[in-house]
């Protein structure tokens, strides 16, 4: 009884200090009314992604901003269908696309291929700023422009921006949307409040020269992913923590689809865990380790309350209720800011609740006993 107690009163206090930190990070308003002349390489490392890469460009193209400030510089990865085929199409009718196939260098033996795809083509990139999304994402027209305007207000190093789901077809869809809003809080509370340093990827906007002076991926090339946790974590560790900026605006987001099927969530969530045990700032890997004795404790609780009696089958019942009451708080906050508060109807949070308790404990238990997985035909080791 007094484990449960403390792992849920801990449990409501990292939530709470999310929450906290979410609240207290400032949403950023467009304030220079001039032309703002930051010139920018948005980077795109691609594998087998011919549904989705031609939207991902348009989207890029049709930016309010100046084509002149900006390259899409796009770098197949072995693909095995027709994406290299596409971006080479762009590129003959658009002068600032340009791909790059990772085929053509000697890679050696490595397991990163997205990190080496993406420390090339930041090699030969051309703009001061690099700005890094995925081959299925979207984006709105102020996207460049409310970064390059908050580069230039705040004189960050490193800029985490949001990625949100979209096109949700079902609950479990609407699920993903939800946690992946968590995601986003979780990210921009942590920077905020300088206590951990996270971020994804798909929405990432950092210097040229503050990547090659950290040395680039060298020392955490040695997983398949982790080029945007890792990374923000080494910047971190070099730059003063002002310098480490989460840009809190709906019109900023970058946009993707949620898993259409079980198989690929579940595929994506243990790729993502993979790397828990790896990060360089040991902070964020007790914080998940205590999340998930938090989250077994509930099941474990109404199991040995069968033999143990009511006492327990009440503890169990009190975690389930502090849990969805306190998650309910932090995840409404977040999803009003980013312009979603659709995936707080009970509708949505009531199914999540349940849903988000067994993601938790499978994908954090499985994350740790898996060693290698399969992603877009490639066994990862």
């Amino acid at each position: 009884m007094l484990i449960a107690g403390l792992l849920t009163f801990i449990y409501a206090a990292i939530v709470g200090r999310y929450m906290e930190g979410w609240q207290a990070l400032p949403f950023f308003e467009i304030k220079n009314k001039s032309e703002n002349n930051t010139t920018f390489s948005v980077i795109i490392a691609a594998r087998n992604e011919e549904q989705n890469i031609s939207k991902t460009l348009h989207a890029i193209l049709a930016q309010n901003y100046p084509i002149s400030l900006f390259e899409v510089i796009v770098i197949d990865d072995h693909s095995t269908d027709n994406t290299a085929t596409i971006v080479e199409q762009f590129s003959q009718q658009y002068s600032n696309i340009q791909l790059i196939r990772l085929a053509d260098y000697d890679l050696g033996d490595i397991q990163s291929f997205k990190k080496k795809a993406l420390e090339i083509a930041i090699q030969q990139a051309n703009n001061q700023l690099i700005v890094t999304t995925d081959a299925d994402c979207v984006m709105g027209k102020n996207w460049l422009s409310l970064i390059a305007d908050f580069y230039n207000t705040e004189k960050p190093v490193f800029i985490a921006a949001p990625v949100i789901f979209y096109d949700e077809k079902n609950i479990f869809q609407r699920f993903q949307s939800l946690d992946f809003i968590g995601m986003m809080g979780v990210n921009g509370a942590g920077i905020s409040r300088n206590f951990q340093f996270l971020c994804n990827g798909a929405n990432l906007a950092y210097e040229r020269e503050a990547f090659f002076e950290v040395n680039g991926f060298e020392g955490i090339d040695q997983l398949a992913s982790g080029d945007d946790l890792m990374l923000i974590q080494k910047m971190a560790k070099h730059y003063p923590h002002h310098r480490i900026k989460f840009l809190k605006n709906a019109e900023a987001t970058t946009f993707t689809t949620p898993k259409r099927t079980v198989r690929d969530f579940m595929s994506q969530r243990i790729r993502w865990a993979t790397k828990t045990t790896s990060y360089p700032d040991l902070r964020v890997t007790l914080t998940w380790a205590v999340i998930w004795l938090f989250c077994i404790s509930i099941p474990l609780n109404f199991v040995l309350s069968i033999f143990f009696g009511e006492m327990l089958l009440t503890i169990a019942i009190a975690q389930l209720f502090s849990k969805a009451f306190i998650d309910y708080l932090f995840l409404r906050s977040v999803a009003v800011s980013l312009n979603r508060k659709d995936l707080v109807s009970m509708s949505v949070y009531l199914p999540a609740i349940f849903l988000e308790l067994a993601y938790v404990i499978v994908i954090g238990t499985l994350g740790n006993l898996v060693k290698k997985y399969e992603w877009k035909g490639r066994k990862v080791y």
